[in-house]
């Protein structure tokens, strides 16, 4: 298995299993070396601006138009924006982990999906699922052609084989599959759970730095790509592919993961969260949680996210005569967050465990548990050293609504809002 890696997201890469399968000058030669078939992977429109044109070009045993005869697929829970309404309270949610369990699950198998915001359909907004696995999916493909996958392993190693390589991805790492490549998750130590996002809008991409300059968060050179690593099988396979929220399935003859050379700027790629470098006030007061932006999926709006991929990571805290959690806020932004390991600095009080889930809708009013208002408004400021957590959030210009299984589904905490009812009446005058 060869786990080598490229550093840089964004760059225009090239790689080759074997020697002598790219060639050299053409993009799609008359006849593409080794007899290969040349193919174009488009993430954007032909005529897009230069820089923020995507596309990739795939040397391959067999083109993809050998992918044919789908038939409709059951079975699969992941739910499409928009989906039929459900009564929607302007009440902040919370969900429990949910149990991986022993009946056997793949990936696929094991998705189930929480909210979603936009319309898949217009390339708008996101689905927000979770996945409970404790198999690998063998001969067994997906390919999403409704959005780009943003995977964050809770629990559990994820080795991800696709199209263009290898990721291998484990709780502390996230990983990011294009909009439209194939690909299968093993489990080598097997059952694992986490976070997918699906981005039915713009491929995410680095936030602008402004003031901050040309250094900082996320640094492109901390993201790897894979190599070409390709699979020359035959036999009984299966691809599954979504569409306009359908699922389909087909079986193959052989591997669909047969690219043997490519290049270009489309590719699968991971990155580890430690490597975040996080910007911070070194005076008083914080600044917005969109400082801790790792990835952005612009809106046509600009400044207005469609989705922002955020997280709190481990941090020194200095601020002096200052507030240091979260403050109680309401934001025109939708906020689902999770929680990868530790304690949420917001929510020490507990209910808010590793593989735990929040939603707090546009406007609904959140922010620190008693406890955590407690601490943080009597503590002598002294530095705070950094903690061993990791918690995120995908926040969203759409409104995210949650799927009535996640409004009914036993996981769900109905006393969550129960943290913020006992919270004294303050109000100290002078008399």
């Amino acid at each position: 298995m060869n786990l080598k890696y490229i550093e840089g997201l964004g760059n225009q890469h090239q790689t080759e299993a074997h020697k002598g399968a790219l060639p050299k000058g053409r993009n799609s030669p008359q006849r593409a070396p080794l007899g290969l078939y040349a193919e174009k992977f488009s993430a954007t429109a032909f005529t897009a601006p230069r820089a923020q044109n995507y596309r990739s070009w795939f040397y391959r045993i067999q083109p993809s138009v050998v992918r044919v005869g789908f038939r409709p697929l059951e079975g699969i829970n992941l739910q499409t924006a928009p989906f039929s309404s459900v009564p929607l309270y302007p009440d902040p949610l919370r969900w429990s982990p949910f149990e991986i369990g022993s009946a056997p699950k793949d990936f696929l198998d094991g998705l189930f999906t929480l909210a979603a915001c936009g319309d898949a359909a217009a390339q708008q907004g996101a689905g927000i699922h979770l996945y409970c696995a404790n198999k690998s999916m063998g001969t067994r493909y997906f390919q999403n052609s409704d959005g780009e996958l943003l995977i964050v392993p809770q629990t559990g190693k994820l080795v991800i084989h696709t199209e263009c390589g290898i990721l291998e991805v484990e709780p502390g790492w996230i990983a990011v599959i294009p909009r439209g490549i194939a690909f299968r998750v093993d489990l080598p130590d097997g059952p694992a759970r986490g976070y997918v996002c699906e981005n039915y809008g713009m491929a995410f991409q680095l936030p602008e730095l402004g003031p901050i300059g040309s250094d900082g968060l996320a640094n492109p050179r901390d993201f790897e790509i894979p190599v070409a690593a390709y699979e020359d099988q035959s036999g009984e396979f299966e691809l599954v592919c979504k569409l306009g929220g359908e699922f389909f399935v087909t079986d193959l003859s052989h591997s669909p993961l047969d690219v043997v050379a490519w290049h270009g700027r489309v590719y699968p790629y991971r990155y580890e969260l430690n490597r975040f470098n996080v910007i911070g006030s070194i005076s008083y007061d914080h600044p917005d949680p969109s400082i801790f932006t790792v990835l952005t999926s612009p809106s046509d709006s600009p400044g207005w996210a469609s989705l922002d991929f955020v997280i709190f990571p481990p941090r020194w805290l200095v601020m002096e005569d200052t507030f240091r959690p979260p403050w109680y806020h309401r934001n025109i932004m939708s906020e689902f967050m999770g929680l990868v390991k530790g304690v949420y600095d917001a929510k020490p009080g507990g209910g808010f465990d590793p593989g735990g889930s929040s939603l707090h809708h546009c406007m609904v009013p959140h922010g620190p548990d008693r406890e955590a208002y407690r601490n943080a408004a009597s503590a002598e400021l002294e530095p705070f050293p950094p903690q061993d957590t990791m918690a995120f959030m995908f926040e969203s210009r759409y409104l995210i609504k949650p799927t009535d299984f996640a409004l009914h589904a036993p996981e769900r905490q109905k006393d969550y809002a129960d943290v913020w009812l006992n919270l004294d009446r303050n109000f100290a005058t002078l008399r």
